[in-house]
């Protein structure tokens, strides 16, 4: 159950060519990527509903707090990503230094945080367009608009998302790129517009108080609803305040999701000890600067009891009286959102395709195609599910669960840069985690703590999808994995 598989290995399963993918991305591809899916629905989005109900103009602060957390992961993830350039994230990282279980079940998690993530988004992003198609007179049928809408039993706006997407995967990574770097230009485009336009608009009195006071919250700790910090050691919950902060923080975590994603495409990169690192921690700077200063700017503009929860960037500019600036938010939102799915739906498909590389899912996904060399099963496969799954079902509430898988990617991770450290002290590493062992210890303990922070509900359903994901690898995983088999070969 612990048995790795080594580096070199794992390099050379990359050059069988009908399991071989096309390098051809760049560091700037690379952090196109990173900033195309990290800026999303949290900032268009989640800055309104932390404002106003965990942290006041103290949001900037959250976004601090989190940007360090997945700083910490960031430097872990380069390391791993420059020395190990196989597709596959953290599985394939926790694969090499910790053992298969581990990578098992980091893996059998990343399918899930994506999923979900991809299915989300495509509904947040749904829910956009039909906003934008009403301003200018058009309206679908009402059964067609989502289990969300009154009387929609199916979202076709969703559905249809995912499914272009997918075609787009298929056809290969440089076009993915192409169109990611476009979109991302214009997503940017629209934040720098509520940063600069929105400075204008800057009220000082709203800053006041900027670290709200604390308040005890309606209901109590006592629920099961409570983050697990408070059930645990039974302190009285509070809103506003410093542990406001951290629990906006572990909220606003999701805004920062899809940085590691930048890591599943190691493989396809031409030069990834070099550019990995470039990729990851250039895309989380460059958002976490943007972040802040939205935040700044938007509880700046409108007092943090007054912003919007569903549309905080674009309601607070019509609250300034100025609804054309409303009107281009609305549209950099839904444009943006559309690289946030396609990256995600990136990121599941290669973990899945290194998973069925090494037998630990069926080798049959682990086929490229022959002209585009895109893993093209797992992606039809994964992209008609996601469909189906964001047309029917009304899943905001499983978010969450996004938010605890990417945390604990990141402890298995940072554990997996000490552990190789120790007993692979011979490779070769381009990029070098700082202060090993100190910086990942931090990392991981920043990282449990946040998801701390996340309720105790959230938990359970973390807990069951973990005990499902055990009992399918005893059953099928470790019996069919390519590792296990090799070694049974060679003792035989």
């Amino acid at each position: 159950m612990f048995r790795t598989k080594s580096v070199e290995q794992s390099i050379r399963d990359t050059e069988e060519p009908e399991h071989a993918l096309r390098k051809s991305l760049s560091a700037w591809d690379l952090t196109v990527f990173g900033v195309g899916v990290i800026i999303g629905t949290g900032i268009f989005v989640l800055t309104g509903k932390v404002a106003k109900e965990n942290a006041g103009p103290a949001t900037a602060l959250a976004f601090v707090a989190a940007g360090i957390v997945c700083a910490l992961a960031a430097l872990c993830y380069a390391e791993f990503a420059s020395t190990v350039p196989v597709a596959g994230s953290a599985y394939t990282f926790a694969y090499a230094s910790i053992g298969e279980l581990p990578a098992w079940i980091i893996g059998w998690d990343l399918v899930l945080e994506f999923a979900l993530g991809t299915a989300v988004v495509a509904v947040g992003w749904s829910g956009y367009v039909r906003s934008l198609m009403d301003n200018i007179g058009w309206h679908l049928p009402a059964s067609l608009e989502g289990p969300d809408a009154p009387g929609g039993t199916f979202d076709i706006l969703a559905f249809l998302l995912v499914l272009v997407l997918t075609v787009i995967l298929v056809l290969g990574m440089k076009l993915s790129a192409r169109i990611t770097a476009l979109v991302v230009a214009i997503k940017v485009t629209v934040v720098m517009i509520v940063i600069v336009a929105g400075l204008f608009f800057i009220v000082g009195d709203n800053y006041d108080p900027f670290i709200p006071p604390a308040v005890t919250p309606e209901g109590g700790g006592d629920n099961w609803t409570a983050p697990l910090v408070q059930i645990l050691f039974g302190y009285e919950p509070t809103n506003f305040g410093v542990m406001g902060i951290f629990t906006a923080a572990s909220i606003v975590f999701f805004a920062f999701i899809g940085f590691d994603v930048v890591a599943t495409a190691a493989e396809e990169t031409k030069l990834p000890q070099r550019d990995m690192p470039r990729g990851i921690l250039g895309s989380l700077l460059i958002c976490t600067v943007l972040y802040v200063a939205v935040a700044l700017v938007v509880t700046g503009m409108q007092h943090y009891t007054e912003l919007s929860v569903s549309a905080p960037l674009a309601d607070a500019f019509k609250a300034a009286g100025h609804p054309f600036y409303a009107g281009v938010i609305s549209f950099g939102a839904a444009v943006g959102l559309t690289t946030v799915c396609l990256i995600l739906l990136l990121g599941q498909t290669r973990v899945f395709f290194a998973m069925s590389r090494d037998g630990l899912l069926p080798r049959f996904f682990s086929v490229t195609h022959p002209k585009y060399k895109t893993p093209y099963r797992p992606t039809i496969l994964l992209g008609v599910i996601i469909a189906i799954v964001a047309g029917f079902t009304s899943i905001n509430e499983l978010a969450t669960l996004v938010n605890i898988g990417t945390l604990f990617a990141f402890v298995m991770v940072a554990a997996g840069v000490i552990v190789l450290r120790r007993t692979r002290p011979d490779l070769h590493r381009a990029f070098r985690t700082p202060w090993v062992p100190a910086l990942p210890i931090i990392s991981i303990a920043a990282s449990l703590w946040l998801m701390l922070n996340l309720p105790g509900e959230t938990w359970f359903r973390f807990a069951v999808w973990m005990a499902l994901g055990v009992i399918v690898y005893f059953l099928y995983g470790r019996n069919h994995s390519r590792l296990g088999k090799e070694g049974r070969s060679l003792r035989s």
